[in-house]
């Protein structure tokens, strides 16, 4: 089926858009070399506020219509002030809308209107590795789990298909479900 033989659906995204910068990328592949940015600040004890407004992409420097500004902290169980949600929820919320706009993309697609999209995502963690008590206990996540509640007029294969597909289109399930190279370096 094509997608001019697929039932109209209204989900806010521009398929002809993304297609079309598939193409344009697949042609020219130096467009897709994009470089995506945040600065950090630290406030006062373990709060910190990122700021994310340039991206580098299509061979050039780019801004989002506002620069946007995004507090961490730890709870105060955490000998912390709360001004903020751990940087650990923040990757969990990563996640959470990369898959989510995938869903949606790929919906609109496949010409599936959908109703409502939620998603519940928890990380499991036994936090002696970051507070250095045991050292066989790893830093990050043990596992994560995302349950997916999704009203569309489709059936739950296609439903089904959809999160597979979004998954597999992940930026943000790539990054942390495979290692990727990290260089940390001290400006002088």
């Amino acid at each position: 089926m094509s997608i001019t033989d697929t039932p109209t659906a209204d989900n806010g995204v521009n398929v002809e858009a993304l297609l079309g910068a598939k193409e344009h990328v697949a042609a020219e592949p130096a467009l897709a070399a994009f470089v995506w940015k945040a600065s950090s600040e630290w406030v006062n004890g373990a709060h910190t506020r990122s700021t994310i407004e340039k991206f580098h992409g299509l061979q050039g420097e780019q801004s989002h219509r506002e620069a946007y500004e995004l507090d961490t902290d730890h709870p105060e169980l955490f000998a912390a002030t709360d001004n903020g949600v751990t940087p650990t929820e923040m990757v969990l919320a990563g996640l959470a809308g990369c898959l989510t706009a995938g869903v949606a993309s790929v919906a609109q697609n496949r010409g599936i209107q959908l109703h409502s999209v939620t998603a519940e995502i928890g990380g499991s963690m036994d936090i002696r590795g970051i507070l250095g008590a045991d050292r066989d206990v790893r830093n990050g996540f043990d596992g994560i789990t995302v349950t997916f509640t999704v009203d569309a007029d489709a059936s739950a294969e296609d439903i089904a298909k959809l999160v597979a597909q979004s998954q597999k289109r992940s930026a943000v399930f790539d990054v942390i479900s495979n290692e990727t190279p990290i260089a940390i370096e001290v400006a002088s």
